[in-house]
């Protein structure tokens, strides 16, 4: 090992070493750059949370280096998203902090990362308040993505935005759990005076229609949930991925969705049999910069 060894020298370096997470950084960054070359649809899905920190910036060169064609997310990324391009402050913390006393003094916490309270519920609040009446004066009815391309195009300036960055190379954006959110509430409120409405079903259409056309897929999913569970449930109606990583810290012990491994998709139908797969354990805040530095040319 050289002291001076790059980020794809370690890793290939952890190919050497293999054992034992470091086996599994170096098989999942083979399966997805052959994934990227060989798949023609490209799934790319994540938590709300990661957004909270400087990983955002991360997800978005990804995004802007065109390595995947959909996005799957939870309303948690636009309310951070939209939060941080709007000027709203996410500071450094720490996990054993007083809450009552953050609470006491208008901070929110978020793991280690404080947010005050103006950063974020009233940023948001502000910002759909006014793209709710330019978007009804188009039309009534958005589906999902739509509104996610238009949230893009108001923060296409912002280099470190996801949406941003989505809207800049084209990507496509579907949040399933739109409503979970402060940009999901506030749709609703707005609703009740412009007359808005969300219409989920056509971005199932235009989810079918991607993933019936496609020959081979490829899926990273960082964390859990329902962004991860909408990306595998997708695919399984083209029997099955072809590329499949998953970067979790959650136990598959308790059989929940979070913590299963890739493997157990094979048996939905989810992930094929002969597909190339891992399920790497870690922080995905330390293992996703080291793989996109692998990634991104």
């Amino acid at each position: 090992m050289r002291p001076d060894m790059t980020v794809r020298e370690l890793v290939e370096y952890y190919g050497e070493i293999h054992g034992f997470t470091a086996g599994d950084v170096y098989r999942a960054v083979q399966i997805l750059k052959e994934g990227v070359e060989e798949a023609d649809l490209r799934f790319l899905s994540f938590t709300g949370n990661i957004v909270a920190t400087g990983l955002r910036g991360v997800l978005a060169q990804l995004i802007d280096a065109k390595l995947f064609d959909i996005v799957i997310t939870t309303c948690g990324t636009l309310d951070h998203d939209i939060a941080k391009s709007m000027g709203g402050k996410y500071l450094k913390g720490f996990f054993e902090a007083d809450d009552a006393e953050l609470r006491k003094e208008g901070y929110h916490r978020l793991g280690n990362i404080f947010i005050p309270f103006e950063s974020y519920g009233l940023t948001v609040e502000q910002f759909v308040s006014k793209l709710v009446p330019e978007l009804t004066k188009v039309k009534l009815e958005w589906g999902v993505r739509e509104l996610m391309e238009e949230v893009g195009k108001r923060l296409a300036n912002d280099k470190h935005s996801i949406l941003g960055a989505a809207y800049r190379s084209g990507t496509k954006v579907y949040v399933p759990g739109i409503v979970d959110g402060a940009f999901g509430t506030n749709l609703f409120i707005q609703s009740q005076f412009t007359g808005l409405k969300i219409n989920l079903f056509k971005d199932m259409q235009e989810l079918s229609d991607a993933v019936f056309s496609a020959k081979k897929s490829m899926a990273l999913c960082l964390g859990g949930g329902i962004s991860k569970h909408h990306t595998i449930w997708w695919n399984q109606f083209k029997e099955g991925l072809d590329y499949s990583v998953y970067i979790t810290t959650a136990v598959e012990w308790d059989g929940s969705l979070s913590g299963a491994k890739t493997r157990e998709a094979i048996t939905w139908g989810k992930l094929k049999p002969e597909g190339k797969h891992v399920t790497l354990y870690g922080d995905v805040t330390v293992l996703l910069p080291i793989i996109a530095a692998c990634l991104i040319r």
